[in-house]
């Protein structure tokens, strides 16, 4: 494949204008890529606020949106304000049953000394291997392979509850909860009925694939049918979000700050990660010296050049199929044509929304802007 992203003019710009060494001290204003706290968090005060009203209250809360919007930070502040004891585990990381009973041990004793929860396990059927590692002094926790993992999880999620009746409830807070349906058979079965019992415990469940979440929370026949209240995190508000990129590129931009704030939003339709994440590369690229006129295309085909070879490994990966619903959507242009069947182009849609390539709200859209200019640049 042709070499589609020139960038000796960027190059020369940068030896010729490079003024790095006066700017040092000054820091990005922006952040993407994990979790987002302080100055770098952006607005969501009614989020937050909502959220902790769940906190303060006996029920429970299973908030919904696609990847890289935010949930984790706005959870995080929400918690962060209400003083409240926390455990949270991505249950992406979890191979089994008995891997998820161990780490949720070890993000208990982050938060509790070992010696304060030592009498806890006089009531364990199955005592867990704990160990320190002598260099970080972090708590290893395992538990023997063969173990009956219906009676390890029980014996772990009552002590989570004991844990909590300390005068206060303990929040549980499981990132990506859809993946309990592939962690062991049957899990959501199990781990339902547990939670069922509990009585010190807010559980804050959040997930990246819709269909499965709501799934999850909203079939009848499900374990976790109407568990809690159900929340969707959506895209920040325009003019909040176009306020605080304006307010963050006056310091390198302050001619045409505005102007900017309004490109890079209107680019990544308000996407958080995709808005911060453009406006952190003008920002760098303004303060190397680039004209502010180039800036947005210059910020824009650099992220894109940066990534292209990860773009076309994905692109290659992908079917035929995938292929032609991609180029639809890049380009704006309707699924229905005659060319596959419904029921072709839906059940790929359905696989590139699971796999967190497209998004639906009012309509399919590739997730990732960058990949979409990527796919317009090779049409």
């Amino acid at each position: 494949m042709p070499k589609i992203f020139a960038h000796t003019k960027f190059l020369l710009y940068i030896c010729e204008k490079f003024r790095y060494e006066k700017n040092r001290s000054m820091e990005n204003p922006f952040k993407f890529g994990s979790i987002v706290e302080g100055n770098y968090f952006t607005d969501r005060a009614q989020e937050v606020a909502y959220i902790r009203q769940y906190i303060e209250g006996p029920n429970h809360l299973i908030l919904i949106s696609p990847r890289r919007f935010g949930k984790s930070s706005v959870v995080r502040k929400a918690l962060r304000e209400s003083g409240r004891d926390s455990i949270t585990l991505n249950l992406q990381h979890m191979v089994s049953v008995n891997d998820l009973a161990a780490a949720l041990l070890k993000e208990l004793f982050k938060a509790h000394p070992l010696e304060q929860l030592r009498h806890f396990f006089t009531h364990f059927r199955v005592i867990p291997t704990i160990s320190s590692n002598p260099l970080t002094g972090a708590i290893e926790v395992a538990f023997q392979p063969g173990m009956d993992s219906t009676v390890v999880l029980e014996d772990v999620m009552a002590l989570l509850d004991r844990v909590g009746g300390n005068g206060e409830r303990l929040v549980i807070v499981l990132d990506e909860f859809q993946e309990i349906l592939d962690i062991a058979p049957h899990l959501d079965k199990q781990l339902r009925a547990i939670m069922q019992q509990q009585q010190q415990i807010n559980y804050i469940l959040l997930g990246s694939q819709e269909s499965m979440m709501t799934d999850i929370f909203e079939n009848k026949k499900s374990p976790f049918y109407h568990f809690g209240e159900l929340m969707r995190l959506k895209k920040l508000p325009y003019d909040d979000f176009e306020q605080y990129i304006s307010s963050r590129l006056q310091s390198c931009c302050p001619d045409c700050s505005e102007t900017l704030a309004k490109q890079i939003l209107d680019y990544t339709q308000c996407h958080p990660y995709y808005g911060q994440q453009l406006a952190a590369e003008i920002w760098q690229l303004a303060m190397l010296g680039i004209p502010q006129e180039e800036l947005f295309d210059a910020a824009l085909n650099h992220i894109v050049e940066t990534h292209n070879l990860d773009y076309e490994r994905l692109w290659q990966n992908f079917t035929r199929t995938s292929k032609w619903i991609f180029k639809r959507l890049a380009l704006n242009l309707p699924l229905q044509t005659g060319e596959y069947r419904t029921s072709t182009i839906y059940s790929a849609l359905k696989k590139l929304q699971k796999d967190g390539y497209v998004n639906y709200s009012t309509h399919y859209e590739i997730e990732d802007p960058y990949f979409q200019y990527y796919i317009r640049q090779i049409l």
